[in-house]
């Protein structure tokens, strides 16, 4: 029988953590870890994110600071931003929202990002560290389905595991990590010929190709751990919002096959927010020296 991995309760386990150890900071008089977060423009998908991390930051007793900045802003203006933060004693992590405006060159604005203070790992220098198998920090929803499977004791040493997808937010980096954990691992995309063939010989699957559903249950191995990174938003006439979130699996027949499985929403979805606030209480106590 199916195992239904819950990241909704295991984050909240993790920051219930994070935040005793925050509060073991602050009862000595140190300051607590300090998240930036900077917005250019007035997405509100953007501003809802946002408003969750930095709710997520007053509940674990983090400094939580919101900079918004007009849809205008230059990118002398937004880098000089960066590099006030960068010198911000008060700021542990700095996390810049995505997109950024036509005007914006993001490549040189995450290089800007010190990184020490990178909790979303994407300065080339940390994605490089990463690779090398070097101390960093690690990219939030990689290193959140990473820690699923060690919460829920799933053996990866020595496992086969397929990534299906090659972003440098999830796909590349989930190989890396796997791969410092001894898995044998393959990468594989949307324009891979045999993927049904990969996935029947995979023990551990991990679905971040962006696409609704792509991956069929019958491909599944039996006994396979399937961890689905996707979020995809469908129509559905039965629901009352007129739609409903699948992932990249077909997670009702990938279930019956399954060992573990997570559901969307609620698998590694979650597990973004608690790797952030660890990622940052991380590079707080490395500063501070704990």
């Amino acid at each position: 029988m199916v195992t239904i991995i819950n990241g909704k309760e295991i984050s909240l386990q993790i920051r219930s953590e994070i935040a005793k150890a925050v509060k073991a900071i602050t009862d000595t008089g140190a300051p607590p870890p300090g998240l930036a977060v900077i917005i250019v423009g007035d997405s509100k998908a953007s501003q809802v994110y946002v408003a969750a991390k930095k709710k997520a930051c007053e509940q674990a007793g983090f400094y939580s600071l919101e900079i918004i900045l007009p849809a205008e802003t230059t990118q002398s203006q937004l880098l000089q931003k960066i590099d006030d933060l960068n010198n911000d004693g008060n700021i542990h992590g700095i996390l810049i929202q995505l997109p950024l405006p036509s005007q914006i060159n993001e490549s040189l604005v995450l290089e800007a990002i010190s990184t020490d203070k990178d909790v979303d790992c994407f300065n080339p220098k940390n994605f490089g560290y990463l690779n090398l198998g070097a101390d960093c920090l690690l990219p939030c929803t990689p290193a959140g389905a990473l820690e699923l499977l060690k919460r829920y004791q799933i053996p990866i040493e020595g496992k086969n595991a397929l990534v299906v997808g090659r972003s440098n937010i999830v796909g590349k980096p989930m190989a890396s990590l796997l791969t410092r954990e001894n898995a044998t691992v393959t990468i594989a995309h949307s324009r891979t010929k045999n993927l049904p063939e990969l996935c029947a010989n995979s023990d551990i699957i991990v679905a971040a190709i962006g696409k609704p559903e792509f991956i069929k249950g019958a491909w599944i191995k039996k006994d396979c751990v399937v961890v689905d990174v996707g979020t995809n938003s469908i129509d559905d006439p039965t629901s009352p919002k007129g739609y409903r979130l699948v992932g990249d699996v077909e997670y009702n027949e990938a279930a019956k096959r399954a060992s573990y499985i997570t559901p969307v929403p609620g698998g590694v979805g979650p597990m973004t927010i608690a790797m952030l606030l660890s990622n940052t209480l991380r590079a707080r106590n490395k500063l501070h020296k704990k």
